[in-house]
């Protein structure tokens, strides 16, 4: 596999607007509104407007999403990929088992905005910055003690925004390699225990993609096959580099990727997808009646056991709360993992009655599924049960445009007034038809 890197970095310099499917360019649309919201939503975050007011000391040609404020390329790029994670409603792609749109989006959408880059360009590096860096998840199997935000991704920005500069294959080639070795060294700890450091991963892994960018450049290099290295004796437990190239052209991962709308860690949808079914047939349950709820799933979601989640993101990250929150509020959405329902104390009682299982059956079908079963038991001893295989929002099992549509309101509606938010939504769906990124990040700077 010596030259799967040749073929990757050729790929990418090649490769056009007119060249990409129709699914890809679609697909690559909504994850763009989708994003945008995410960032415009986390940017309201107390911790995040705080980051904003530090950090931001300067003003520059790149906006920062949510806060109408600017900054230069690689602080914007940082600040929005952090405010993007920061209420867990961020897209992803489940063969990567990570999140390839909020490493690569938001190091382009400042550079673009500052090289008054088209539409079609940006559109272009969105969708190959997530192939490469998707595509190495998919070849990789990262150590379990790590978390995956910050590490590939970080190629995955440095593709997107080579290939928004128009980087030679060759330059690609160092690109890649130079990005190989700026990724963190990411602590699954983090999520479990609520370190919203965690936060800033993907915002890190931006500002090195920029930071690749300047590097190569002003001549810096970096190893032959740095990813190799890295994902196969640094990172990672397994390195298999032709699915870096496996179908490369043919097939595009951000046209198979899956959208939240539970707002928290996606290992806990399966539950959640699960309990709204019992709902849905039951009708909504008088949480005094329950007794107690048995969760079974697979390895990953059961590690999220905590019934005490010390802040919003554990509480993100917690399978009983999640349920808990959910029920009492009647709602999975932002409004329920905010930091008045951590501490609600009826909230904290309920979930005491969540006892969350690893099922191996459902452990061994991962990654292709995400099974969840959740069994809630009735103070007179009734049962109610309800089982899922794949996620809502899954390429199995996708969310409709209505669906998403809604979310985007709830999300944006926290920091833009309907015209704005109406503004960016319709400038999202027609982006490749801009001649500047300008006419729509122009849209950020109001309320």
């Amino acid at each position: 596999m010596v030259n799967y890197l040749k073929q990757v970095s050729s790929f990418v310099a090649d490769t056009n607007f007119l060249d990409l499917p129709h699914s890809a360019v679609d697909r690559a649309r909504r994850v763009l509104v989708d994003t945008i919201a995410a960032i415009a939503a986390g940017s309201a975050e107390p911790e995040v407007m705080a980051l904003v007011k530090r950090t931001a000391t300067q003003t520059g040609a790149s906006t920062l999403i949510g806060s109408g404020r600017s900054a230069d390329p690689s602080t914007a790029s940082f600040l929005n990929g952090t405010a993007g994670t920061f209420l867990e409603l961020d897209e992803g792609n489940q063969f990567s088992r990570g999140h390839p749109g909020i490493h690569a989006l938001p190091a382009i959408m400042a550079l673009a905005e500052q090289r008054r880059s088209t539409g079609r360009e940006f559109l272009t590096a969105l969708i190959i910055g997530y192939e490469i860096g998707a595509r190495i998840g998919i070849a990789s199997k990262i150590l379990p003690s790590m978390h995956p935000h910050g590490t590939w991704g970080t190629v995955g920005s440095a593709v997107a925004v080579a290939k928004l500069v128009g980087a030679s294959a060759e330059k690609v080639r160092e690109y890649i390699n130079i990005a190989s070795t700026l990724g963190l060294a990411t602590s699954r700890q983090t999520m479990l225990q609520g370190g919203t450091v965690r936060n800033s991963f993907a915002g890190i892994s931006g500002q090195m993609g920029i930071l690749a960018w300047h590097m190569v450049e002003s001549g810096f290099t970096g190893e032959t096959d740095g990813l190799s290295t890295v994902w196969g004796s640094v990172s990672s437990s397994e390195w298999h580099p032709e699915e870096m190239i496996n179908d490369l052209g043919a097939r595009y991962e951000i046209a198979r990727n899956y959208f939240k709308c539970h707002a928290c860690c996606r290992y806990n949808h399966g539950a959640l997808d699960a309990l709204a079914m019992i709902v849905k047939e039951r009708g909504e349950l008088n949480t005094h009646n329950v007794s107690s709820i048995k969760v079974e799933t697979y390895s990953l979601a059961a590690q999220l056991s905590d019934r005490r989640p010390k802040n919003t993101l554990a509480g993100k990250f917690s399978v009983p709360f999640a349920i808990a929150t959910t029920m009492i509020n009647k709602s999975s959405g932002v409004e329920s993992f905010t930091w008045d329902k951590i501490r609600n104390p009826e909230i904290q009682a309920f979930a005491d009655k969540v006892d969350v299982i690893e099922e191996p059956e459902f452990t061994a079908k991962m990654p292709e599924y995400r099974p969840s079963r959740v069994t809630i038991k009735l103070m007179d001893g009734t049962q109610l049960s309800a089982a899922t295989m794949t996620n809502r929002g899954d390429t199995e099992d996708p969310y409709d445009d209505d669906e998403l549509d809604q979310k985007y309101i709830e999300l944006t509606r926290r920091v833009w007034s309907n015209s704005v938010s109406t503004a960016v939504y319709d400038d999202c769906f027609r982006v490749e038809q801009l001649k500047d990124m300008n006419e729509l990040t122009r849209h950020f700077e109001a309320n």
